[in-house]
């Protein structure tokens, strides 16, 4: 199934993307549809499927929103997950875990605030009093359906709702000024996700492509077979002593290419366009934008 969550009439709603591309509405109290996607997930986990609404919209008369609007605690992110992208981070200089060698032998975890979360179509923030390192990062998203503990790798992905896609935007002097990794990962507005978020089984893990483009330029072209951790053992070393909540999301590291890899650094910058496409699940597309000019658009 391909799920969104969108506005539309002043109202949210909650909807299923059929096969000729028209939402189908699920028929939802309106404080459970400010929750977005998060809703159909806890009817899954409880047993009780959310009942569809027996209209279908066509899918441009509604305002695309991230799919999990205000996660209900911190995005678990992995940092160095492809093989390439762990070299480039090694050689940047803004790496305080480089002293363990250019490819990790453990998930190095670190999380951003629920609060970063925005939408397709959304402004990336660019304020620089704060940064002149604005980085832009592809990243396909776990979605938890099942909770747990201790969950075996053999086992990691029954506890799989589905997957989304984020842009792990990240701010790359305050990453290096603090030396770690939540204070530049977590700006306002440095986690666009969506716009769909997908079940498990429309997804193929051993053969997935994520690639992005800025203004047109691909920069980064991979594929989910060159991960260095796994989705399963992203979960198994989660779940190993912390708890595991439906609708928990793990971004999943983001491939090489990124604009501190180049010489010099190619940085976001107000009017950039950032484009990023996962196989199976979509596109998501967000402008960079000052800060003052977008106070100024609202």
């Amino acid at each position: 199934m391909r799920l969104i969550h969108y506005e539309r009439a002043g109202a949210l709603g909650v909807g299923l993307l059929d096969a000729e591309g028209r939402v189908r509405p699920y028929s939802l109290d309106p404080a459970l549809a400010g929750e977005g996607v998060m809703a159909v997930v806890q009817a899954h986990v409880a047993g009780r499927p959310l009942p569809l609404a027996d209209v279908s919209l066509p899918l441009d008369s509604v305002g695309l929103r991230a799919p999990f609007p205000r996660p209900r605690r911190n995005i678990f992110c992995v940092g160095k997950n492809y093989h390439e992208h762990a070299r480039e981070f090694a050689r940047s200089g803004f790496d305080s875990s480089a002293p363990q060698g250019d490819v990790p032998k453990a998930p190095i975890v670190f999380s951003k605030v629920p609060e970063c979360v925005t939408g397709p179509g959304a402004p990336i923030l660019l304020d620089p009093a704060i940064s002149s390192a604005i980085d832009y990062e592809a990243e396909l998203l776990v979605v938890i359906g099942k909770g747990g503990r201790g969950i075996p790798k053999a086992r990691a992905l029954e506890h799989v709702w589905g997957y989304s896609i984020v842009n792990d935007v990240t701010a790359r002097d305050l990453q290096g000024k603090h030396s770690q990794w939540l204070i530049g990962k977590s700006q306002d507005s440095f986690c666009p996700m969506g716009p769909v978020a997908v079940t498990a089984e429309e997804l193929d893990l051993t053969d997935t492509e994520v690639r992005c483009w800025v203004n047109g330029e691909l920069r980064q072209n991979a594929n989910t077979r060159d991960l260095i951790f796994d989705v399963p053992t992203l979960i198994e070393t989660l779940s190993a002593g912390i708890t595991l909540l439906p609708g928990d999301l793990i971004a999943t590291g983001t491939p090489a290419g990124v604009g501190i890899g180049f010489k010099p650094p190619k940085y976001l910058a107000a009017g950039d366009r950032v484009t990023i496409e996962i196989g199976g699940i979509g596109v998501l597309e967000n402008r960079v934008v000052r800060r003052g000019q977008a106070e100024q658009a609202a």
